[in-house]
C-alpha cells in the first residue's frame, strides 16, 4: 500500500490482487443474507472505497484494520439501503471507539456539594457507604448504631438526595 501509494501501479494492482480474497471473505461473513450477487456488489464497493480514500490510511498504522472497517461500512450500508436491519459485534468497533471515560474532574466536589445540605449524620452514612465503600456494618461500628439504623438513614438520605434533585429540576 506505501508504494502503491507513491504511485506504483505494479504495487497498486498486486495490493488489489492480493486484498480482494480478504475482502471477499470479509464481506460474505457479515453479508449473509444478501446473496452471492449483492456481496459481490459490496466487494466492488469495498474496492472503489479502497482506491478512492487510500491516501487516508496511515502509513503508520497496519493496514488490515482499516481494510476491515471498510468492507464492514460497507457491507452495513447495504444492508441499510435494503432496509435490512444489521447487527454487527461491539468487538469489531473496539479499535473505533473512543478512549475509556476518565472521571470527571467535578464530580466529587458537586456530590460533596449535594451531601454537605443533608442532615451531618446522613451525609456522613452516605459518604461512608457511597464514596468509602464501607459495609453497613462498618458504618454502624463507625457511628455506634445498628445496622437496622443505619439502613433507616441511608434511606431517609437518599429520599433527601431525591428531592433535592427534584427541586433543582424544577
Amino acid at each position: 500500500m506505501r508504494a502503491a501509494n507513491c504511485g506504483d501501479a505494479a504495487a497498486y494492482r498486486q495490493l488489489l490482487s492480493a486484498i480482494t480474497p480478504v475482502v471477499r471473505g470479509v464481506v460474505r461473513a457479515r453479508g449473509t443474507g444478501l446473496g452471492p450477487e449483492g456481496c459481490e456488489d459490496v466487494v466492488q464497493e469495498v474496492l472503489l472505497a479502497i482506491h478512492l480514500k487510500r491516501q487516508t490510511w496511515r502509513e503508520d498504522a497496519p493496514l488490515r484494520p482499516w481494510l476491515y472497517a471498510i468492507a464492514r461500512h460497507k457491507t452495513a450500508d447495504a444492508f441499510r439501503a435494503r432496509g435490512n436491519r444489521i447487527d454487527l459485534p461491539i468487538e469489531d468497533f473496539l479499535d473505533a471507539l473512543p478512549a475509556p471515560e476518565v472521571p470527571d474532574p467535578t464530580q466529587a466536589r458537586d456530590v460533596e456539594k449535594v451531601l454537605d445540605r443533608l442532615e451531618p449524620r446522613a451525609a456522613d452514612i452516605l459518604r461512608g457507604l457511597g464514596l468509602r465503600g464501607e459495609t453497613v456494618a462498618e458504618t454502624a461500628a463507625r457511628l455506634d448504631m445498628s445496622e437496622g439504623a443505619v439502613r433507616v438513614a441511608l434511606h431517609r438520605g437518599l429520599k433527601a438526595i431525591a428531592r433535592l434533585r427534584e427541586r433543582m429540576m424544577e
